[in-house]
């Protein structure tokens, strides 16, 4: 694939509100025109695009009649149905509103809640008509500013009543989604609930019917607040929860920026990639980002374009990583193996105990070992500047 053109078969999807933003941010108006959804769906099946996701809001605007609805929707099937582009996810905005400024399934107020309710309801309506399997629940005002209302075991219960109902009403009417939980670190509440993978998981096996609940999780989000994304996403497939990704980029401690993919921590996107492809996900790689404010509509393109071309060249070098000899030898000699032991560590019993308890190891050796990670590392940055393979 010498020159990685993406293919539908890559499953790569892009958000309205991702290539649709206008450049606008909390200090300054926008710096390009905002672009109709049924062009974005050309434009984006132009450059081998899989698939567009949306907020309902993104496609029917918050006031809309029901005529203004239909006619919006309309449209937009006829354009996905004219391109091949599918939506893959749905999701509601329950944080833009200022309805939703203390939260929408844990606002203190039981109108707002029942608000989110019914806004939601109709966005899963939106979504199971466009064709979506997946449906992603960010709760961006889902927090506190301050904790004197001492609201925290009350908003996580009403944000697991919100959920339970919302998984019954998908049953009753047929829909199936999976649902996706996002966790953040931070930004735009004081501090957001569940701002872990590991908090997500907790939380979801809470619910009435945990099966039906995954993770989300975004590379910016675990980035700006310092953390490691890769091993997040790697505890998310290891329970069995990666239901959608958000694929991004970041500089540490920054506010929310959504770069391009691999524009700033390459090695963690080429790790990332690496498991990805790995561990067999097959579901859409969604990228949640924005071209700069610098650009115009050809900077928009171009930033679609790079995210997807940078996924594919970095799984390219992860085909070269596991082909190349010098690396599977420092592999090899990094993993120390042996039957005897693994028989003995794995699944108790008293004898398994007894006889761990009387070997003798050698501790000094053991804490000698070099296990040759400088090699390791520097083979792949190597590798990642082409100077391998």
């Amino acid at each position: 694939m010498s020159d990685f053109t993406p293919t539908r078969d890559d499953k790569f999807t892009f958000g309205l509100w991702t290539v649709g933003q206008t450049g606008r941010d909390p200090f300054g108006e926008a710096t390009r025109p905002a672009l109709g959804a049924p062009y974005i769906v050309e434009r984006l099946a132009a450059l081998g695009a899989y698939g567009v996701n949306l907020h309902d809001n993104d496609l029917v605007p918050i006031d809309a009649s029901a005529q203004e609805r239909d006619r919006i929707v309309a449209e937009f099937r006829q354009a996905l149905s004219d391109h091949g582009l599918v939506v893959p996810m749905a999701t509601t905005n329950l944080f833009s509103d200022p309805a939703f400024k203390d939260g929408a399934f844990t606002s203190a107020d039981a109108r707002v809640r029942a608000y989110a309710l019914q806004k939601t309801m109709r966005s899963m309506d939106l979504g199971a008509e466009l064709g979506a399997s997946t449906y992603v629940f960010w709760g961006g005002r889902e927090g506190t500013e301050v904790d004197a209302s001492g609201k925290l075991l009350d908003a996580l219960a009403w944000f697991r009543d919100s959920l339970n109902f919302l998984a019954d009403y998908s049953d009753s009417q047929g829909y199936g989604f999976r649902f996706a939980l996002e966790p953040k670190p931070n930004e735009p509440r004081g501090d957001i609930f569940f701002p872990t993978a590991g908090s997500m998981l907790g939380f979801i096996a809470t619910l009435d019917r945990p099966e039906r609940f995954g993770v989300n999780p975004e590379f910016a989000h675990d980035t700006m607040a310092g953390l490691n994304f890769t091993h997040a996403v790697a505890q998310i497939i290891d329970a069995g929860k990666l239901f959608h990704i958000d694929l991004n980029d970041q500089k540490m401690g920054r506010f929310d920026q959504d770069l391009r993919f691999g524009a700033e921590n390459l090695k963690t996107a080429f790790f990332l990639v690496k498991l990805l492809e790995d561990s067999g996900y097959d579901g859409p790689r969604h990228f949640d980002a924005h071209a700069l404010r610098t650009e115009d509509e050809a900077g928009v393109w171009a930033f679609a374009r790079g995210c997807m071309r940078t996924y594919l060249m970095l799984r390219e070098k992860a085909r070269q990583f596991d082909a190349d000899a010098d690396i599977r030898a420092a592999l090899g000699a990094y993993r120390v193996d042996d039957a005897e032991l693994a028989e003995l560590t794995r699944g108790f019993t008293p004898e398994k105990a007894d006889a761990l308890k009387a070997r003798e190891f050698d501790r000094v050796a053991l804490g000698r070992r070099g296990p040759g990670l400088e090699q390791l590392d520097q083979l792949t940055v190597e590798l990642l500047l082409g100077l391998r393979g």
